[in-house]
Parts: C-alpha cells; structure tokens; sequence
C-alpha cells in the first residue's frame, strides 16, 4: 500500500462526488476511503455501492470508514476504525483474514503496536497539520514516522491538513500514504492535484534507487 490515500468528503450530491472521484482515480489513486460522517442510512448505501463500483473498474482498494455492516454488507475490500486493539480485533474477527483493515492511531506510537498485534493491515498517524474538515490538536510529529519504521512493520498512512508542499518532508521521512480529502476535492483540477501526490512518491523511489 503505498501512494495517495483519497478519503471522501461529506457532500450529499453523489452525482459530483462520483464525477470528482472518477477523475481522481482516473489520475492514479493508490486507496479510495468512502468517508462521509452526517449521511443517513439509504444516502451512505448509495454512494458507497456507486464509488466501489468506481473503484474496482481503476482496480482501486475501497475502504469503508467505520461502518463494518456496510462492508460486509457491499463485501468491500476493508475498513477503517479507531485505533485501539479491542475495536482491531473485533473487526478482523468479523471481517476475517483478507479484508484490509486500517487504525488511526494519532500520534500514539503503542496505539500502532497495538494495532499490529491485533490484526490491522496498515495504521494512520495525525493530524501532522491543521485540517479543513477535521477539528483537533494538531501534536503529532514527523518522528513518528521514524519510530513506525522501527517497530511496526505496517504500511503508515499521515493524515491532516495535506498538501503535496507539506506532504513532501514526510513522504521523504519514510510514510508510505498521505491521505488527502480537500486537497483533491476542492482543487480546481482533481486530476492534477493527484498527479502531484504521486510525484512526491516517484521522487522518493528514484532517491531510494540511487541510495
């Protein structure tokens, strides 16, 4: 897992969150998080089943957020939830062995530990910046990723506030996905604001190759 990890936004017009995601995937997503906190029952049941439909055309991952009936209901490719390890192994009890499962885990190294023992496929720190959707302390620090490094050996995801600009040290220091949701979907070109992201990952594999 590795690359841009796109999450949704809360908009209730599926037609322009389709049409942006498209666009999206269409410029190389490496995870597609269906995320969408204020949507009632039958709304969620619409957009997620239209976005896997999307995402399994671009061969895209898709993550559910929370909602374990909804993805066992759509049998998506996984979900993400709270970072603690009770909440991890239940969802993988439920979910079984092939499903991904993510964990936030803030800026709590143990939470990530944890997280790994109990089953999660990959694990989430933030927020690293100040966020546009997301209301919180903004106290976890890059060296974070550096102790992930050492000892969980999971794919990590860095989370708030991301654009390629503040992304780049980062992704530099080692993440393995940056999750953006304004970013993209606000940008005035969804596609390009991809492109930028994995540009920041091109970069990093060419200086790994010359390393």
């Amino acid at each position: 897992m590795q690359g841009l990890y796109l999450v949704t936004p809360n908009w209730d017009d599926t037609v322009k969150l389709l049409s942006v995601t498209e666009k999206a995937l269409s410029a190389g997503v490496g995870v597609l998080q269906y995320r969408h906190k204020d949507a009632c029952v039958d709304l969620r049941i619409e957009q997620a089943t239209a976005l896997q439909e999307l995402c399994r055309r671009h061969r895209v991952p898709f993550i559910i957020n929370d909602h374990i009936d909804l993805a066992l209901q759509l049998d998506a490719d996984g979900v993400h939830v709270g970072g603690t390890d009770t909440k991890v192994a239940q969802v993988r009890a439920l979910l079984g062995p092939g499903k991904i499962i993510g964990a936030s885990c803030y800026g709590d190294l143990q939470l990530a530990i944890d997280a790994q023992a109990a089953g999660a496929s990959y694990v989430a720190f933030g927020g690293f910046y100040p966020s546009l959707v997301k209301k919180y302390d903004v106290t976890t620090q890059s060296s974070i990723i550096d102790a992930a490094l050492a000892r969980v050996n999971l794919p990590n995801c860095v989370i708030g506030g991301m654009t390629p600009d503040n992304a780049a040290p980062l992704v530099a220091r080692g993440a393995h996905m940056v999750a953006a949701i304004t970013s993209v979907y606000q940008a005035d070109d969804p596609a390009a604001a991809v492109r930028a992201f994995n540009l920041l990952f091109e970069k990093q594999g060419n200086r790994a190759q010359a390393a």
